[in-house]
């Protein structure tokens, strides 16, 4: 298969660039002819919240061809003219944020003049924040546009049938796959737990729960924080280590937990984008990963928990209950719900046997969760040719391979 993929990829930070450069990695390995359109620049520096848009560990070598510019129309028609020239049997476009959608809009129609088969692949096809009428509005305009949509969650799946109409998704296909695991070192041994927390600083039997990645106001960490005297009531000693640049004050954040008799040695923030290596340190001097979102499609955080072998403490809400499986590698709580988190959260430390036995379906899920499964159903995207839609490849199909 001739792949043309259009997304960020290394050196650009962040799950979606992971994203893109893993899946091209392993679509090259399978054997397709793959072509990489990156992004030149991602974002324009007033509109974007984080530090960086780099990951601190880049060396300067871009992963494939840093082309586009979201708001210059020419790196447009340069992308598009290199994606038709690779002679694609399908191009397959990334989609996370309502900002590219005019460029996404315009390449898709380009493509498809061009004669090119457009696969969309939604990380979130409304922002978390939810999209008022303009946004819906400019996904509908991109979205619209294509063969073919690859989506990681069953909510996401229905978002975007409620969004474009199953009119307009019968003359497609619809494929639903589990997210694989993102960071470059997840498929590698993680550091000895001991050392994880020597080099933290954290006492080798203190009960410990990671709260990992961004912080933004629909993660719920502050929910997270409120459980944490309840949970600490029935859990004695247990810590928390929040690892992840905070897009809201991290002061905030502090000032919650103070107020509420926690300090710095039971609430440790560390506001800082960690390169995996040192995600990999967090993950392994945890006991338990929580995910106490307010809202989600998917989650890279949870699979790249899984692939360290550890537990997930999630929200039920959105796709999460896709990704997490009740009792058997995590748990589930109702969203922004301070004592149903504690509680769950003392379950796990407290409950004989059950910490043990949801780490070991994690490390069993993390074996899982291998590139495979998403690029055979790319490879059956770019095969439909104008077969009826929609049509959802089987979400046991992701979730049982690796």
């Amino acid at each position: 298969m001739r792949l043309v993929l259009i997304g960020p990829a290394r050196p650009l930070r962040g799950g979606v660039a992971q994203h893109t450069t893993r899946l091209a990695a392993a679509a090259e390995a399978a054997g397709h002819d793959v072509l990489l359109l990156s992004y030149a620049r991602l974002y324009p520096r007033w509109l974007y919240p984080g530090r960086a848009m780099r990951e601190p560990d880049d060396a300067g070598a871009a992963v494939g061809r840093p082309v586009l510019i979201p708001w210059w129309p020419p790196t447009w028609r340069a992308a598009a003219r290199a994606a038709l020239a690779h002679g694609p049997d399908l191009v397959v476009i990334q989609w996370w944020v309502p900002f590219l959608g005019p460029m996404a809009a315009w390449l898709a129609w380009r493509l498809a003049r061009g004669g090119a088969r457009v696969a969309w692949l939604c990380h979130n096809v409304l922002p978390h924040e939810g999209g008022g009428p303009v946004d819906r509005a400019v996904i509908r305009a991109a979205l619209g546009r294509g063969d073919a949509w690859l989506v990681h969650s069953r909510s996401d799946a229905d978002a975007l049938a409620a969004l474009l109409g199953p009119a307009r998704l019968a003359r497609g296909r619809l494929a639903v796959t589990a997210m694989p695991a993102v960071a470059p070192e997840a498929a590698q041994p993680p550091p000895d737990r001991a050392a994880a927390r020597r080099a933290l600083g954290v006492p080798g039997g203190a009960p410990l729960a990671l709260f990992f990645g961004f912080v933004r106001p629909y993660k719920g960490l502050d929910v997270l924080i409120d459980a944490l005297p309840a949970a600490r009531a029935a859990v004695p000693g247990l810590r928390l280590w929040v690892a992840g640049e905070c897009w809201t004050p991290a002061r905030d954040l502090a000032a919650q937990a103070h107020a509420l008799g926690l300090g710095a040695a039971e609430v440790t923030i560390e506001d800082a984008y960690l390169p995996a290596a040192e995600a990999g340190i967090r993950f392994a001097a945890a006991d338990v990963c929580v995910l106490p979102y307010r809202s989600a499609t998917q989650s890279a955080v949870a699979t790249a928990a899984f692939a360290h072998g550890l537990p997930v403490i999630a929200s039920r809400v959105g796709g999460l209950p896709d990704a997490v499986a009740d009792g058997v590698d995590g748990l589930l709580v109702p969203p922004g719900d301070p004592a149903a988190l504690a509680a769950a959260i003392a379950r796990f430390f407290t409950e004989p046997g059950l910490a043990a036995h949801l780490a070991a379906g994690a490390a069993a899920r993390g074996a899982q969760l291998g590139w495979a499964p998403m690029v055979a159903v790319i490879e059956g995207l770019a095969r439909v040719g104008d077969d009826p839609g929609p049509q959802r490849d089987r979400w046991a199909a992701g979730r049982s391979s690796g």
